[in-house]
């Protein structure tokens, strides 16, 4: 049985439903949908021609934590009741997977974790996701690490090193499957902007830390930037949470070369990231996407649990400081040489074949 929640979590298991799917012969496959998020979910679940088996719906206007986790793990305990698979596979660090990884336990069903042993310092940030990560590694029995540094993380914890394969990630994978089966395509935005001539910016931020304290700073950033440099416009495809929409409309609506549109399909994230000049993020998945195309990413949080992109010189850690954004920004801007040191096609998080790794893991440990 295979859960998601959310787009990012359909992104990255979508490569994982298709090789599994490749091997009939072998997994019988169950998709489930917690719906933890509605809409860009359902929109990634057509990109990659999923449909799930189950769809719990739990999504409800202005849910908290508490409540939608309750509505995961009430929903994930009758069906793993009904069906008692022989594993549940949980991706990253959603509500989606703390809650699968604990009905799973009540029903001793074993739990694979894919994206496995991310960590920060702090239990706080990313919040809730950096808990949900580490109290999902306790519940789990295989752990699928990304990185030989997340894997390094769980055996300090002193989680079974037999049960902990590094794999790489399958948002790699899910990068080369989306080139394969769409043709470029963008947001008519970003094609007139580079049509007049103009580079632009990619930025998202929506991180629940930055909502009440940091967000409208990161958007005066964005403004600094646009007005220093004419040349260049930021393309912001604005998350769905009604406090990041609030924040966007109010400091940057009407503001000239900032373009605020609505939330974009994977493939036209993609070919966003593969076109623009740089990346300003806050988002875990773009940290680890934007690298494959040569991007400089600008970190805008003040700590991450993907330092291996920083080691390896394609992403820098900016935190959430206005002053500091802008200064990162200008100085990728205006130097040809910082700019070049970063745009280097590397990517530390995988080369495309972490879902076969991962089912060839998942064979061996039921032969």
């Amino acid at each position: 049985m295979v859960t998601v929640g959310t787009r990012p979590e359909v992104v990255k298991m979508a490569p994982l439903v298709h090789e599994f799917k490749r091997h009939s012969d072998i997994f019988e496959t169950i998709l489930v949908s917690t719906s933890q998020h509605r809409q860009m979910l359902d929109q990634a679940l057509e990109i990659f021609e999923l449909v799930p088996d189950f769809d719990l719906d739990i999504m409800e206007p202005g849910q908290g934590l508490c409540s939608s986790t309750a509505r995961a793990l009430e929903g994930m305990g009758r069906l793993l009741e009904e069906i008692n698979p022989d594993l549940l596979l949980v991706q990253g660090d959603t509500n989606t997977v703390l809650a699968g990884a604990l009905a799973a336990h009540y029903h001793k069903i074993p739990v694979g974790h894919v994206e496995a042993g991310l960590r920060t310092a702090d239990p706080y940030l990313p919040f809730p996701e950096e808990m949900n990560r580490r109290l999902a590694s306790r519940l789990c029995t295989l752990h699928f690490a990304p990185t030989k540094r997340a894997k390094d993380n769980l055996i300090q914890e002193g989680i079974d090193p037999e049960h902990v394969f590094h794999t790489g990630n399958t948002v790699i994978d899910a990068l080369y499957w989306v080139s394969q089966q769409y043709p470029a395509r963008l947001p008519d935005v970003a094609t007139t902007v580079m049509e007049e001539g103009r580079k632009f910016i990619l930025a998202t931020v929506h991180r629940r830390e930055s909502l009440h304290s940091h967000i409208f700073g990161i958007m005066e950033a964005f403004k600094r930037i646009v007005n220093a440099f004419p040349d260049v416009d930021i393309i912001y495809p604005v998350h769905l949470n009604p406090l990041v929409q609030d924040a966007a409309r109010s400091v940057l609506s009407g503001v000239k070369r900032i373009h605020l549109i609505p939330p974009v399909s994977y493939p036209e994230m993609v070919n966003l990231m593969a076109s623009c000049h740089f990346v300003l993020t806050d988002s875990g998945g773009v940290q680890e996407e934007a690298p494959t195309f040569g991007k400089p990413v600008l970190v805008l949080r003040q700590i991450t649990e993907r330092p291996e992109a920083i080691e390896a010189g394609v992403s820098r850690l900016v935190g959430v400081d206005p002053e500091n954004i802008f200064s990162e920004a200008a100085h990728l801007m205006e130097s040809r040489k910082a700019y070049g040191k970063m745009a280097r096609k590397t990517n530390p998080f995988g080369d495309g074949k972490a879902s076969q790794r991962i089912r060839d893991h998942i064979a061996a440990f039921f032969s």
